[in-house]
């Protein structure tokens, strides 16, 4: 593993296992998000009206991650998975067995080394194909 100078916590790592700190939303100067778990601040509406964060289901686990439900993988969290998967080529699923097979350090750990732009360090955006910092190409 390279050395990152990215650093991602626990409390950007979602329910459904999106990292809240790749996105579009978190990493903006303005209006900027504060990701999935703080229930104050600013959010866009689609985060704040989640059906899996707000799932009665996810309020009965111990880790607070849709792994431990249940229902896993429940119809919502399919939908969700197969749209990342398809437009941005990151399985949700596979992020959450990684959290429940490596723990939420080690996943952490390999998420900053995934998100950090090879060229300026920058984090890299899920839903951009180009760095936000230096603008260099990372086509998936």
């Amino acid at each position: 593993m390279t050395e990152s100078s990215v650093t991602f916590n626990r409390n950007l790592i979602a329910p459904c296992g999106i990292n809240c700190g790749t996105c579009l939303a978190y990493l903006r100067s303005k209006n900027r998000c504060i990701g999935c778990w703080p229930n104050t601040g600013s959010k866009v509406p689609h985060c704040s009206l989640c059906k899996i964060k707000n799932c009665e289901h996810l309020n009965q686990t111990e880790s607070g991650f849709c792994y431990e439900c249940e229902k896993f993988p429940c119809p919502q969290l399919k939908h969700i998975d197969k749209r990342y998967r398809t437009k941005y080529h990151v399985s949700l699923i596979e992020h959450l067995l990684s959290i429940k097979d490596i723990g939420i350090n080690a996943f952490l750990a390999k998420e900053s080394v995934r998100w950090t732009c090879p060229n300026c360090g920058a984090t890299i955006c899920v839903h951009r194909e180009h760095c936000l910092g230096c603008n260099a190409d990372l086509k998936k």
